[in-house]
């Protein structure tokens, strides 16, 4: 049995079908515990709900747990390995999505798109007191620093240079690349928009500083929100430390009722689907598609993780 843990659009489902065949799959909601086929389940299509220790022991037959994305942090490794079950992501198809919502977060930001237009809906779109426009900017003029040199940072990074902005980036060593590559340190210190793009770790949790960033910076976050001290972010742009910040991804989601960041106005939100296009998830499924046959025919898996 092959499950989809995920809460699926029309389209998702749609493709999935499409893709790996009408009712091969069956679809258990995000929000379910898939206690009531864990006993059955071969392949897991997995999306964020963690896969937890104790519902990889729960499910005997469970041979590979494939990520729709790359990020596997949220699943248990050490106990899939125990337990002879195969992990596997897939670098790649989501980055030009990811790219792309990075690029839409900076300039939303910048440019106030949230704050004007809830301005212009509400008719007073040509009554805001003049001083706001001095709090939009331009991409063109501005270093961005890229916090990460993977396949999203290296879609965007001739994106922004095209714009006119100076790029630098961080990553575990250099690259053979038309970009600076700064350490993190300088890289926060210095940029005017620093975009996230690594791997949630232990090494990298909360790794990033919101206040060891330059004063009026803009910092995006499409990676994982636990990169990022929230409590400093809150307290870095209630402040005016940081001009503002477009995040896709919270320490927490969904992102509690209440939670701060909803009440800031420099903040733009979007509920962790950068990765999530109907292009991406072709490319995503058919991916799984190829991995389940190789399981059932005992073929070497792609990008398989454990």
């Amino acid at each position: 049995m092959i499950v989809l843990h995920a809460r699926p659009s029309p389209g998702f489902r749609e493709a999935v079908d499409a893709i790996l065949g009408p009712g091969v799959v069956v679809h258990v909601d995000e929000a379910a515990p898939l206690d009531a086929v864990a006993g059955e389940i071969t392949a897991l299509l997995h999306v964020l709900t963690p896969v937890t220790p104790d519902f990889i022991a729960s499910a005997p037959k469970l041979k590979l747990i494939q990520k729709l994305g790359v990020g596997v942090n949220t699943i248990a490794l050490d106990a899939a390995r125990e337990h002879g079950v195969a992990v596997c992501n897939m670098p790649g198809t989501n980055s030009r999505a990811v790219a792309e919502m990075a690029l839409s977060l900076m300039m939303a930001v910048l440019r106030r798109t949230s704050f004007f237009d809830a301005r212009t809906r509400a008719g007073e779109g040509w009554t805001a007191d003049p001083s706001e426009l001095d709090s939009v900017g331009e991409i063109g003029g501005r270093t961005v620093g890229l916090v990460g040199f993977g396949n999203s940072a290296q879609l965007l990074a001739p994106v922004l240079a095209a714009l006119g902005a100076k790029v630098a980036y961080t990553a575990r060593s250099p690259r053979d690349v038309p970009y600076e590559f700064w350490p993190l340190d300088r890289l926060l210190a210095e940029c005017d928009i620093v975009s996230l793009h690594i791997p949630l770790t232990e090494e990298t949790r909360a790794s990033i500083d919101p206040f060891a960033m330059k004063k009026g910076a803009v910092l995006v976050n499409t990676a994982r929100g636990e990169l990022v001290d929230e409590t400093k972010l809150v307290e870095a742009l209630a402040s005016g430390h940081l001009r503002g910040a477009g995040l896709d991804v919270f320490a927490e989601e969904p992102l509690p009722h209440g939670n701060p960041l909803l009440g800031l106005p420099n903040t733009v939100l979007a509920p962790h689907i950068a990765w999530l296009t109907p292009e991406t998830l072709v490319r995503s499924l058919t991916v799984a598609h190829e991995n389940c046959r190789r399981l059932v025919a005992g073929d070497q898996l792609l990008h398989q993780v454990v």
